[in-house]
């Protein structure tokens, strides 16, 4: 079998290269080989799958020396253009942390039934989310198949377990705010005073916007006489790196309309983050080009996008000063502002559309978990108010 070696150049420029038998020529009669060389290995072992592959058309490769993982980096180079930043590294993700482990250096052709179920079984234990890695695990087999490699996907044939809801806990895990909650998580939140952090927990709860969406806000997405925002990015962090992409869906461009004390606050915000920049050094950029929460990065010397995990840090540093609010997620908030449309008589599909929601399921599940919760808490009051 073809093996890439490690070269090193007379520039001290490293090479991967292989060389690959590709048959017979039908014209000359003679022996073809193929010589390739690549600047990183990742990239000689993609190219020499591809070949190989093209390989068992003519017969001069042999199926069974293809490994699950083989397959997977061939899967992973066709689609990977056609997948966002975010969800390529959450694949990316599960398959080196979960299903290569378990998957990668089996021959693609022996993998049985059986120890598909024996994995998913595993998984099942584990993870809550386990489902996902079966549907991911499932991608390649689907890929193996349309190449030839094998007959029937091993993984179509596994049975889902079921995993018990414990309901006794439903109301603990509640990651919502009722409307007093989150009016004293505001009151709070102005007492301390700090408009950048006002600003950014107002949006989040008054308009239901994701976090990434937030973070990713110009100046220019606002229009203050009209009273309404464009949400037509999303800030995220992909291998180390924070970048703007576009929306998770298309249904997530859209305008959101805000109310009057919010364009309050960051009005006055816009007005202090001049003042802030002018205080480092620096001038702020058009609108534009210009982020709603930029912070000073120390090390850099300059201001940039807020980091994904700051409004986590924030909320938690919060939480830990007022004890006596209902503790949430950051993506609570956006679970608060269904919560709370819901209880102004907001209908499904309105509610969808503001969160930007592709699948209205999406809506109905949140819709259901929060009524789930309500329901828990009038069976509590009605047990006090009866006493027995």
């Amino acid at each position: 079998m073809p093996s890439i070696k490690k070269v090193v150049l007379k520039s001290g420029e490293v090479r991967y290269q292989f060389s690959v038998y590709l048959g017979i020529d039908k014209i000359t009669g003679k022996k073809k080989r193929t010589n390739r060389s690549f600047s990183s290995l990742h990239e000689a072992k993609i190219e020499l799958k591809k070949i190989q592959l093209q390989g068992l058309e003519n017969k001069t490769q042999t199926i069974h020396r293809y490994t699950y993982e083989d397959v997977y980096l061939l899967w992973l180079e066709n689609h990977k253009t056609e997948i966002r930043g975010t969800t390529l590294a959450s694949k990316e993700s599960k398959f080196r942390k979960r299903i290569l482990p378990k998957f990668g250096r089996l021959p693609i052709k022996e993998i049985t039934r059986l120890y598909c179920q024996t994995v998913v079984n595993e998984w099942a234990k584990e993870l809550e989310a386990f489902n996902d890695y079966v549907i991911q695990t499932r991608l390649v087999f689907n890929y193996a198949m349309k190449m030839g490699l094998i007959d029937n996907n091993p993984m179509e044939y596994i049975t889902l377990p079921s995993r018990k809801q414990d309901k006794i806990f439903i109301e603990k895990e509640r990651n919502f705010m009722t409307k007093e909650e989150l009016k004293m998580f505001m009151n709070y939140l102005e007492e301390e005073n700090k408009l950048q952090t006002i600003c950014l927990f107002r949006l989040l709860a008054f308009t239901g916007m994701r976090k990434g969406e937030v973070l990713a806000l110009h100046w220019s997405d606002i229009n203050f006489k009209s009273k309404d925002l464009y949400v037509q990015k999303t800030l995220a962090k992909v291998h180390s790196k924070h970048v703007l992409q576009p929306p998770k869906t298309k249904e997530s461009y859209r305008w959101l309309d805000i109310d009057s004390i919010t364009l309050e606050h960051l009005l006055k915000w816009k007005q202090e983050q001049i003042e802030q920049y002018e205080e480092f050094g620096f001038k702020v950029a058009k609108d534009q080009h210009q982020p709603i929460f930029a912070t000073y990065h120390t090390r850099l010397n300059e201001m940039k996008y807020m980091r994904v995990s700051t409004p986590n840090d924030k909320l938690e540093a919060f939480f830990n000063r007022h004890k006596d609010l209902h503790k949430i997620h950051v993506h609570g908030f956006r679970h608060t502002h269904a919560s709370l449309l819901f209880e102004a008589g907001a209908t499904l599909k309105e509610v969808q559309s503001r969160l930007g929601h592709s699948d209205i399921k999406t809506t109905m599940d949140i819709y259901t978990h929060i009524t789930q919760a309500s329901r828990e808490k009038l069976a509590e009051k009605f047990q006090k108010h009866i006493d027995f």
